[in-house]
């Protein structure tokens, strides 16, 4: 990807270990049995730092989930002409997703993630403590907990059901791998479990990281990178107080934010306006793809410009709301379809941002009934995104005006971030508002009704042929 700040090295050792990852990755046999080839095993803490420097491995987020939601819309011919069954299939809410084929990046890149981190952590334990490098050994503790979190939270959006305390202790989650080695067979974990490792993982990864801000490093997390990833995992468990507490301490650290109006940050006549180095990100992380080959999902890629914008959302923007420009573009008079990202690529931003936890901190405030501090984390949020001298500021009301509100712009802010069909899974379970999805191809009416188990993805066929002990996911 292009989004490299401290590339990868093509050390041997690296190699080594790369090599033996593509098949077990590749065939789910990490989660199956172990591969005949054999891993040279990094040993070092330079080695360490080097696993989690490749952004050809972390850095990625699925994709599944964007190309299910509803931020846009294909034409009838640009659907036939899809790329890939998968994304054929997702749009329509299919069924059976994959058409039979394994080897799914959603479930694969993560699990590679996973093991990756697990490499190091396990790589950690089993070295002696050394006074003179406790920083670093810190920071590679705190830094691979981190990344098997978000690589956790990622794949959890997918394949586990959404997070209802209720049914939390007996819903299916997904498989837990706590361990680099490969010779065990997985199984699924609860929902409960699950978050309980995500959550786990990221306040034991805050202990271990350095404070601060990333500064130029948006590949190597800091402490406020995963008291943000905290309060993104808290608000899809519906924890709104410790949601809105995680991002609170994250904007006590770091509020920065844009100014749109600044074309020296924000270049808004660019097919890529904002840069890659900008203050607002926390984690830089982008959609599954590579820039010199097809995009795993083409109907998202910037590049596939009939991807067009949905017109509700399209219209929600005022005509000096300079997110439609700094979104979004035009050509020849057909419909919007959608620029480059916080990624400065044709891939969307997955990663962290202080806009996202602005936002989380409205939606708590509001929810908590405090209306005043709600409506002033979207008005600080505004005043950066409108043509300078034409926001009229929003009024404080009633703390359930204030969060519907926080909804609208939380929409228009955070589209194509990865987050809306989280966003929807958990708001459909509240039972308000609920939104039913809606499809029309060439007459056909396709739906996805509120809280509908196809809001769970089904798990690629491949793992679970390689794997009995793995339950599929039920769908309509």
């Amino acid at each position: 990807m292009s989004v490299s700040l401290y590339p990868s090295t093509t050390r041997t050792l690296l190699v080594l270990l790369f090599a033996g990852l593509v098949g077990a990755c590749n065939k789910d046999q990490f989660l199956a049995k172990k591969p005949t080839t054999a891993l040279v095993v990094p040993t070092t803490l330079s080695d360490f730092q080097e696993l989690l420097d490749n952004t050809k491995v972390f850095g990625l987020v699925p994709v599944l989930g964007e190309a299910s939601a509803d931020n846009y819309y294909l034409s009838y011919s640009a659907w036939q002409a899809s790329q890939a069954i998968r994304e054929y299939n997702a749009y329509i809410w299919a069924k059976d997703i994959y058409g039979g084929q394994g080897a799914q990046q959603d479930w694969n890149a993560p699990y590679q993630q996973v093991f990756y981190a697990n490499v190091v952590l396990d790589g950690l334990k089993a070295m002696k403590a050394n006074p003179d490098s406790v920083a670093q050994w810190n920071t590679l503790e705190g830094t691979a907990l981190f990344l098997r979190a978000f690589a956790f939270y990622n794949l959890a959006q997918l394949f586990a059901p959404v997070y209802d305390a209720s049914s939390a202790g007996t819903d299916l989650g997904i498989p837990l791998r706590l361990s680099s080695g490969i010779d065990t067979l997985s199984a699924r974990a609860s929902v409960q479990a699950t978050y309980d490792q995500i959550v786990n993982d990221l306040h034991t990864a805050e202990g271990y990281l350095p404070g601060g801000t990333p500064g130029n490093t948006l590949n190597r997390p800091v402490r406020i990178s995963a008291q943000a990833l905290l309060a993104r995992v808290y608000l899809s468990m519906r924890n709104y107080p410790l949601a809105r507490a995680c991002a609170d301490s994250v904007l006590q650290v770091d509020s920065t934010l844009m100014d749109y109006n600044d074309q020296s940050v924000v270049d808004t006549t660019s097919n890529f306006p904002v840069h890659l180095l900008n203050p607002e990100t926390l984690y830089q992380a982008s959609f599954l793809g590579a820039p010199s080959s097809t995009p795993y999902f083409t109907v998202i890629s910037a590049g596939y410009a009939t991807t067009w914008i949905d017109t509700m959302l399209l219209h929600s923007y005022d005509t000096n709301d300079l997110r439609i420009k700094v979104y979004y573009r035009q050509k020849n008079g057909n419909p919007y379809y959608l620029k480059g990202s916080y990624t400065q690529s044709f891939y969307p931003f997955g990663g962290l941002a202080i806009d996202e936890l602005l936002l989380i901190r409205a939606e708590g405030a509001a929810r908590a009934g405090d209306a005043t501090a709600a409506i002033n984390d979207i008005n600080a949020l505004l005043s950066k995104r409108w043509r300078r001298g034409t926001f009229p500021r929003y009024g404080v009301a009633s703390a359930g005006e204030a969060l519907d509100t926080v909804r609208l712009e939380r929409r228009k802010e955070l589209a194509f971030r990865g987050l809306r069909w989280t966003d929807l899974r958990r708001l459909n379970k509240e039972g308000a508002n609920v939104i039913t999805l809606t499809r029309i191809l060439n007459g056909t009416t396709y739906t996805l009704a509120p809280n509908s188990l196809n809001y769970t993805l089904p798990i690629p066929p491949d793992v679970l042929s390689l794997n009995a002990s793995i339950q599929q996911n039920v769908r309509n």
